[in-house]
């Protein structure tokens, strides 16, 4: 498959957070350590699948957030 022009660079993703979670990835910008290290070595393409993956862990994260902040409580209120 042809690789499309791109008339911009794809700015590296990392927000200087640069801490793992525990699933291995990035807090920051949710990239793996191999993404993270061969970022500059990659296409414009494989940028733009990385940065689709990242986007997908990202929203998984909010996902799980939204869920612990609605745990129920020990002693949940009659009304």
């Amino acid at each position: 498959m042809a690789e499309q022009l791109e008339f911009f660079a794809i700015p590296n993703p990392c927000r200087g957070i640069c801490e793992s979670d525990s699933r291995g990835f990035c807090r920051g910008c949710y990239r793996s350590r191999e993404e993270r290290f061969i970022w500059m070595k990659l296409s414009d393409g494989e940028k733009r699948k990385i940065l689709h993956l990242c986007h997908h862990r990202y929203l998984r994260e909010l996902k799980i957030k939204a869920k612990e902040r609605n745990i129920i409580p020990e002693h949940p209120g009659l009304f």
